[in-house]
């Protein structure tokens, strides 16, 4: 199965967007945006039909889309409003998610694309990652984690106790932004594993089950990581033999490890 040069590939990159994925969607269900990592790749899925649509790198054009919708749907304007801040984040996001959505298939009919190129875009083309995409997932993973070292205490402090992070000189904002800028980076990464439709469940499932189990959070991250990339690795080596799509395997397992978490810890429990 090694012995060729895109399964290697394909390995290599998953190890790149399961870091990501794991570390970034056990944050994402802790502040309650499941919709925005729900949203967040199928956003990107326009930016890669806008990209084709130009004659462009539709990676690019994923990168480019989702960041700038993931910015644009941070809000924290709790002074002039009367809706909470969570609610206030769902209406941004569905917003941002519905014209994306009609933009992306605009593009689609206006470049008369190939159906095989909306449907890598839609599941992944894991098996075809190139050593260039390889080398962009490798920035991406670097800077995304660098960030993510640098905002981590502030992170988790305002995640847990906004307002009181708010008194000790926290800038909200600023972690709230940087926090989406790696969101957005690692939706498109993870895309080009599980594609637009399915990347949310390798983002939210490991970080679903860890948090299920009631890890700390060191042990939660580091569960997160290791069942994104147990996900990921193992959908490789489930399709080589059996044929099976990759981003079904990750799907189908994404909801089999959050039933496994619940099954060990009510049988941790007395």
């Amino acid at each position: 199965m090694l012995g060729y040069d895109f399964m290697r590939h394909a390995f290599v990159g998953c190890f790149f967007v399961s870091l990501l994925a794991g570390t970034l969607g056990w944050f994402m269900i802790l502040r309650h945006q499941i919709f925005a990592a729900h949203a967040l790749p199928h956003i990107g899925f326009s930016g890669a039909a806008a990209a084709i649509w130009l004659k462009l790198s539709p990676f690019t054009g994923m990168i480019v889309s989702s960041l700038a919708a993931g910015l644009f749907m941070v809000t924290d304007d709790r002074k002039k409003s009367h809706l909470s801040l969570p609610i206030q984040r769902e209406m941004m996001t569905g917003l941002v998610l519905a014209a994306s959505l009609g933009i992306g298939v605009f593009c689609l009919f206006e470049a008369n694309s190939a159906s095989n190129q909306a449907t890598n875009l839609l599941f992944g083309d894991v098996l075809g990652l190139s050593f260039g995409t390889l080398l962009v997932l490798a920035c991406v993973t670097v800077f995304c984690l660098t960030m993510l070292v640098l905002l981590g205490r502030p992170l988790l402090f305002s995640t847990l106790a906004p307002e009181l992070a708010e008194a000790q000189g926290v800038r909200l904002s600023v972690i709230s932004y940087g926090f989406m800028a790696m969101v957005a980076l690692a939706s498109a990464a993870c895309s080009e594993v599980a594609g637009a439709l399915l990347s949310f469940s390798l983002m939210i499932g490991p970080a679903a089950a860890a948090l299920r189990l009631g890890l700390t959070p060191v042990k939660g991250l580091t569960f997160s990581v290791l069942g994104a990339l147990a996900l990921s690795w193992g959908a490789l080596i489930c399709s080589w033999y059996t044929d099976f799509p990759v981003a079904f395997l990750i799907g189908i397992g994404a909801v089999g490890l959050y039933i496994t978490a619940g099954w060990l810890r009510n049988l941790g429990q007395p």
